[in-house]
């Protein structure tokens, strides 16, 4: 998330009562989880596994539960409440708002796009040439729909990121301030959800067809010309290049890379990042011929076990 205007970091530890390490008038531009910082970016951390992550992220500053040892371009906010603290900010600069109509303040709608009765869109979205949107969807704050897009019924665009800390007996939610872009030619079927980024944008490529109840967690991004089956779940964080077919209930952990041209098989499990223009199955999956191998082999377990027996 961009900020309306740069802020130093003198105003953003005032903000949370914090000190700081740095220049006084050191420059803050954005606010990003640390998946998507860029250059002028604030970024949390309070783990001691991820202290090397956010020093060598592209983030310039960073808010610590200890002092650590920085660049001497970026600067450090110290903080006993890292993930609070961060989460104070991100509403502070992006506020909850409530919507008490179906089409929400600053909305860019073609007027050759049709929207059929009770679709809800949120603030400041824009709705692209003939594109139709169908009964019962919800469109959130700042998301993108380009032209010639179709999103079936119920389908939920923009909904938090579920991204949560847990504490002592509760889950705290971070406050979701990124938006979903989907781009021209995208079609997404009925009961689709895909999440807003944590900071960021979740994206849909060019020509992508979605089928009906299929999940994109925030932040992930998916290429051009996808093809994704029914309940085919997608986590958080997730590179899809172009070109890949994900078919029926396949399951995609966070993190992982999926390159060009891939093929999963229903029902898969990703755990891991898959190389372009192969063809993978299983859970956890592996390329379909040394897959199928060992569900061969596995067959033959039984036998083998028998002539063990009698020697």
């Amino acid at each position: 998330m961009k900020l309306s205007r740069p802020h130093t970091l003198k105003e953003i530890s005032a903000l949370i009562n914090c000190k700081f390490v740095g220049d006084p008038n050191h420059t803050i531009t954005g606010i990003n989880e640390i998946h998507s910082v860029e250059d002028g970016d604030i970024v949390f951390v309070d783990h001691k596994k991820y202290y090397e992550k956010a020093v060598n992220s592209n983030a310039t500053t960073i808010i610590a539960d200890k002092k650590i040892n920085c660049p001497t371009n970026k600067a450090l906010i110290i903080s006993n409440n890292p993930f609070d603290d961060y989460n104070f900010l991100c509403l502070h600069f992006s506020p909850l708002k409530k919507h008490t109509k179906s089409v929400g303040l600053n909305c860019i709608i073609d007027k050759s796009a049709h929207l059929y009765p009770n679709v809800f869109i949120g603030n400041n979205v824009s709705i692209g040439k003939n594109s139709i949107i169908h009964s019962g969807v919800c469109i959130y704050d700042n998301c993108v729909i380009e032209d010639n897009v179709i999103i079936g019924p119920n389908s939920i665009i923009g909904h938090y990121a579920f991204y949560y800390k847990k504490k002592e007996n509760e889950y705290n939610r971070m406050h979701s301030t990124g938006s979903v872009l989907i781009k021209n030619n995208v079609e997404i079927g009925a009961l689709c959800t895909i999440d807003a980024g944590v900071s960021s944008i979740t994206k849909i490529g060019e020509g992508s067809k979605l089928d009906n109840q299929v999940h994109i967690g925030h932040d992930t991004v998916i290429g051009k010309n996808c093809l994704m089956a029914a309940n085919v779940g997608i986590a958080g964080c997730v590179q899809i290049k172009d070109n890949v077919t994900l078919w029926g209930q396949v399951g995609c952990a966070s993190n992982v890379i999926i390159e060009e041209n891939v093929v999963v098989g229903a029902q898969s499990g990703i755990s891991k990042s898959l190389k372009a223009g192969k063809t993978y199955f299983g859970s956890p999956c592996s390329e379909i011929r040394f897959k199928y191998k060992e569900m061969a082999a596995i067959k033959k377990l039984p036998e083998l076990i028998e002539l063990l027996k009698n020697g």
